[in-house]
């Protein structure tokens, strides 16, 4: 399976790349963590390609106990 990438724009900052390429900005770590050679970047210029983990869901524990998967 090919990695997903996001090139930035102008202004990106690892939050806001969460935010769009996973619909959550608290997951900016995850995206730091898989691009070591970026994690000094605090305001992204244009065009830095950045590699885009795959990130599993994790099961949300307002699921009652019967909706919840497992063993």
């Amino acid at each position: 399976m090919p990695t997903k990438t996001y090139t930035t724009i102008q202004g990106d900052m690892w939050d806001t790349v969460a935010y769009r390429v996973y619909g959550n900005e608290y997951l900016m770590t995850d995206l730091i963590d898989a691009n070591p050679r970026h994690r000094n970047i605090v305001v992204f210029p244009a065009g830095i390609q950045l590699s885009i983990p795959e990130i599993e869901s994790p099961e949300p524990m307002t699921l009652p106990p019967w909706k919840r998967g497992g063993s």
